[in-house]
């Protein structure tokens, strides 16, 4: 393989196929823990909603850390390069304008992680809402702002050819 930029490399053959479920990570510049100001860190959460209400993606869990986020998505009518670039920009551009500060908020490119069994998707959501306690931010969930995740409806909410592939309890329409 050529000598390429490791974020380049990571955007080679990357395809996103639509309906999937995807778990997506990515990190501020230099690891900056920006989103230890929970507003600042809400305004990435209103771009998650944006990206739902835009029919992008559903979003299924989501947690943002000061340095980072990771969010468990069913991708709907987007690409995974444009839902994260059209998320970051958008977060970078309120972020910016709320604290007055200038230039990138994140690193380049993202991690992207395709499920491959449904039957993992409560543990993965699990996990991806634990990060605060893992991180020993809190000692109970609850008193971390920047997580949510769609498991507490019974009756699953998905197109008909995927509603037999999710766990009982997941319900991909709630919003967030």
């Amino acid at each position: 393989m050529p000598d390429l930029p490791a974020s380049h490399r990571l955007r080679i053959g990357r395809y996103g196929e639509l309906n999937r479920i995807y778990l997506l990570t990515t990190n501020t510049i230099d690891r900056i823990p920006v989103f230890q100001d929970f507003a600042l860190g809400k305004l990435v959460v209103d771009q998650f909603r944006y990206a739902q209400d835009m029919r992008w993606a559903k979003s299924l869990a989501w947690v943002v850390m000061p340095d980072h986020f990771h969010w468990l998505i069913e991708l709907q009518q987007s690409s995974l390069n444009k839902l994260m670039q059209k998320t970051k920009s958008l977060s970078t551009r309120a972020v910016n304008l709320s604290t007055g500060r200038r230039g990138s908020l994140w690193q380049q490119g993202y991690h992207d992680r395709a499920l491959r069994r449904e039957e993992g998707l409560v543990r993965l959501a699990r996990y991806v809402v634990a990060n605060p306690l893992r991180a020993r931010l809190v000692k109970r969930l609850g008193d971390y702002p920047l997580w949510d995740a769609i498991w507490v409806r019974s009756e699953v909410e998905v197109p008909s050819s995927r509603a037999s592939s999710l766990p009982h309890g997941i319900s991909a329409a709630r919003e967030i």
